[in-house]
């Protein structure tokens, strides 16, 4: 095979040609795909950019594609297989048995669980798996896959948000055509992933423009070189809070060129983190859409086949912005700033433009700063030394993901046998590019608007006119004085009915500002002008025909031919102007109509514009209903956990009282018992007390009988009179008698004068009341007989003890 069929062989842009051609990958179940709630990362931001992507008819300059989910055979060439069979494996219903697992594969809290992981990681590889395989068969010069660039994941261990390195897995296909791959990386955050994945080869080269110092990931530092025959080859550029536009493009064009001029790379994978933008959620850098754009422009002017991925970026807004943006720059078309219509258009709001502005962010990176780190990394550069090469050897006929030519010729195929009656069908949709240069647009608006895109400026491509147009012949300027084609003086140009598909390129530029006053302006005056535009023509034929009846009067004359022929000339003249009357009504009745039908387009559009809001209106009451459903059923839950809170609470009150009462019963029965054993007591001191009297009483009549017997002289009679008992003293005695009925009698002097004077006190006080009787059993008159009684053991001995 010759060079120049060689040649023929190769992309447009890579043999000199100037349009690139470029692959557009998406698939739309990526927008399906969530996050847990509150989470920074939303997928949904994808489908935002296609939506814009779409309405600026970007997609009439690429090729798109829905890329084959890449498959675990696929992602196993990167990670590790029980990473991936675990990845595959796991759901939010089940992931409470895989709590090792999730520890060992740090999937938790930054990486979470949600439904349909696998699905959704195998869409991101799978379409920069693609975009790669169709740069080394040169179907394209670049790939976009705005779904890609998860550049944190590792090769057993998700992070960052990332869970397959899509970035790692298209480099690899690279490399089975490419010698060198140079990847940029212009997210925020460090590319460790890829970087640790080629940190010992030779054959990638990793640039990383990120912010460093207590920030995610915290690796990236400036003497990260690599090891080994990656040494140098790793270029990490760190930065700090607030870089500006004017600051990125200093440090970003030098190192890259330098970059091209000693490593010399056969392919390009750029990343384009939309995080890195001035106001996203998780950034701290200050860049506008046209300086992050900016990088990605630079990197397209050296011609490579570029592999261009999405990334972070938490500001959905924004990212759409930007990475719609960039788009337009790799397929080379401007783009107007005002946003077009679409379905998030009011996302987009209060300014709903094109762009992303720089804020007054403090630039913390000051000139000195970045010049010695792009000093340094230019000196690593130099010592990378000549680039480095690879021994030939077969490629392998099977890529590692991507369809080869002999598969996608079979789909081309199969498209054209199941579709024979068919112009024009979606799979040739896709793969159709539309010259810039065509004079009309496509007429396939039926798959554009099933797409999403719809036609802004009519249906078919607009052109000048340079005929005159309605305002000069309404305008009252008086009609050339040689008519052309035949025209009489009196007679203007017959005007054509404007079709409502060719409008020129003024009348829509004009039409937008008369659609607005043509609501607002009656149509009266202009039919009362046309009405007396044409009394005047009938006022005008009867003063001609008036002076020629009255020379007819006067002449009286017969008819001749001169007569006739004067009359054919009338009758001509009068035809004459009825056809421009006539003329004049159709082209009133055409401007109303043209009026009226572009009124109806215009009424149609807004009709159709407010039946999207309304439509959008109900889905936002939907959702607002299906929350208040979810927070009417979370408010259920947590009355019914309350009342069973109440319940238990009362329950433990209950079992509180119930022991409570328990131990009341337990303190009586203790009373009781302490109340049995006092009177018991009680009892006992009672008894020994008057066990202790009767003792005493026994003891005295001893102490009687000792006394001596009187003298002879004396009689009985002489003996003083005792004192008559005290009631006490009685009571005391009638007791001492009840409870000595048991005992022993005690002994009788011989006399017999004390038990005399006993009984006498017993029968005294049997005489008393009973009342008496009480008070003598009360405890004060037993004290009253003890101090008696012992004043009687003081007295003094008798006369015959001394």
């Amino acid at each position: 095979m010759t060079d120049s069929n060689m040649a023929q062989l190769g992309s447009m842009a890579l043999n000199g040609s100037s349009p690139k051609k470029v692959a557009y990958f998406y698939d739309s179940d990526i927008g399906n795909y969530a996050y847990v709630t509150g989470h920074p990362m939303k997928p949904h931001r994808i489908r935002l950019t296609h939506s814009l992507i779409m309405q600026y008819d970007l997609y009439q300059q690429m090729e798109i594609y829905r890329a084959k989910p890449a498959t675990r055979g696929e992602m196993t060439q990167f990670h590790t297989d029980d990473y991936i069979d675990f990845l595959q494996k796991v759901t939010p219903d089940n992931m409470d048995s895989y709590m090792r697992e999730q520890g060992k594969y740090n999937v938790g809290d930054d990486c979470p669980v949600f439904d349909g992981l696998f699905e959704f990681c195998g869409i991101s590889a799978g379409g920069s798996m693609e975009g790669a395989a169709r740069l080394n068969r040169q179907k394209c010069d670049i790939a976009i896959n705005w779904a890609g660039g998860l550049h944190h994941a590792k090769k057993c261990e998700a992070s960052g948000f990332c869970y397959v390195n899509d970035i790692v897995l298209g480099i690899l296909e690279l490399l089975r055509f490419m010698k060198r791959v140079l990847y940029i990386d212009i997210d925020v955050h460090h590319g460790d992933g890829v970087e640790e994945a080629f940190y010992t080869t030779d054959r990638v080269m990793t640039v990383s423009f990120h912010k460093y110092g207590e920030y995610f990931p915290g690796t990236g530092e400036l003497r990260d070189i690599g090891v080994g025959q990656g040494k140098n080859y790793s270029v990490n550029f760190p930065l700090r809070d607030g870089i500006t536009d004017e600051s990125y493009k200093s440090i970003f064009e030098p190192v890259i060129e330098n970059v091209m001029k000693y490593y010399q790379p056969e392919a390009v994978v750029l990343q384009c983190g939309g995080d890195s933008l001035s106001g996203d959620r998780l950034g701290a850098f200050n860049l506008s859409m046209d300086g992050h754009a900016n990088c990605v422009n630079y990197v397209k002017s050296f011609g490579l086949p570029t592999l261009v991925l999405g990334g972070g970026g938490y500001t959905m807004r924004n990212v759409a912005r930007t990475w719609a943006f960039e788009t337009g720059v790799l397929v080379g078309q401007e783009m107007d700033r005002t946003l077009p219509y679409n379905e998030y258009y009011e996302y987009y709001a209060p300014d709903f433009e094109l762009n992303v502005r720089a804020s007054n962010m403090e630039n913390s990176n000051s000139r000195e700063y970045l010049e010695k780190i792009t000093a340094a990394v230019i000196d690593n550069l130099r010592q990378t030394g000549p680039a480095p090469s690879v021994q030939l050897q077969d490629v392998p006929r099977k890529p590692f993901g991507g369809m080869t030519d002999e598969e996608e010729a079979e789909l081309d195929d199969l498209d054209e046998d199941e579709n024979k009656d068919v112009r024009m069908t979606e799979h040739r949709w896709d793969k159709r590019i539309e010259h810039r240069n065509e004079y009309e647009a496509s007429d396939d608006d039926e798959l554009a608007r099933a797409n999403g895109a719809t036609r802004r400026n009519g249906n078919k491509r607009t052109f000048s006119d340079f005929r005159k147009g309605e305002k000069e012949t309404e305008s009252g300027n008086a009609s050339p004085a040689n008519p052309e084609n035949g025209s009489t003086p009196g007679e203007p140009a017959a005007e054509e009915a404007p079709d409502a598909n060719d409008d020129t390129i003024d009348e829509i530029a004009a039409a937008e500002q008369e659609r607005d006053a043509a609501a607002d302006k009656p149509e009266e005056p202009k039919d009362k002008e046309f009405q007396m535009e044409i009394d005047d023509d009938k006022e005008k034929e009867t003063e001609k025909e008036k002076p020629k009846e009255n020379e007819h009067e006067k002449e009286k004359e017969p008819e001749n031919e001169n007569g006739v022929g004067e009359e054919k000339a009338n009758g001509h003249e009068t035809e004459k102007l009825s056809v421009h009357v006539q003329e004049k009504a159709n082209g009133h009745e055409r401007k109303k109509e043209s009026g009226a039908e572009r009124k109806t387009e215009n009424g149609a559009e807004k009709e159709r514009g407010k039946e999207k809001e309304k439509e959008k209106e109900l889905e936002l009451e939907k959702e607002k209903e299906k929350e208040k459903e979810k927070e009417g059923e979370k408010e259920k839950e947590r009355e019914r956990e309350k009342e069973q809170e109440q319940e238990q609470e009362q329950e433990q009150e209950q079992e509180q009282e119930k022991e409570q009462e328990k131990e009341a019963e337990k303190e009586k029965e203790k009373k009781e018992e302490m109340t049995d054993a006092d009177g018991d007591a009680e009892m006992a001191d009672a008894e020994a007390e008057r066990e202790a009297v009767f003792k005493k009483e026994d003891e005295e009549p001893e102490r009687t009988t000792q006394e001596p017997t009187p003298l002879a002289d004396e009689s009985p009679k002489e003996k003083p009179a005792e004192e008559p008992a005290t009631p006490a003293a009685a009571a005391s005695s009638a007791e001492k008698e009840s409870l000595g009925k048991n005992k022993k009698p005690a002994s009788v002097s011989p006399t017999g004068s004390e038990p005399l004077a006993l009984e006498k006190a017993a029968e005294a006080a049997k005489t008393d009341s009973p009342a008496k009787e009480k008070e003598v059993n009360s405890p004060d008159a037993m004290d009253i007989d003890q101090d008696k009684s012992d004043t009687e053991k003081t007295k003094p001995a008798s006369a015959t003890e001394s």
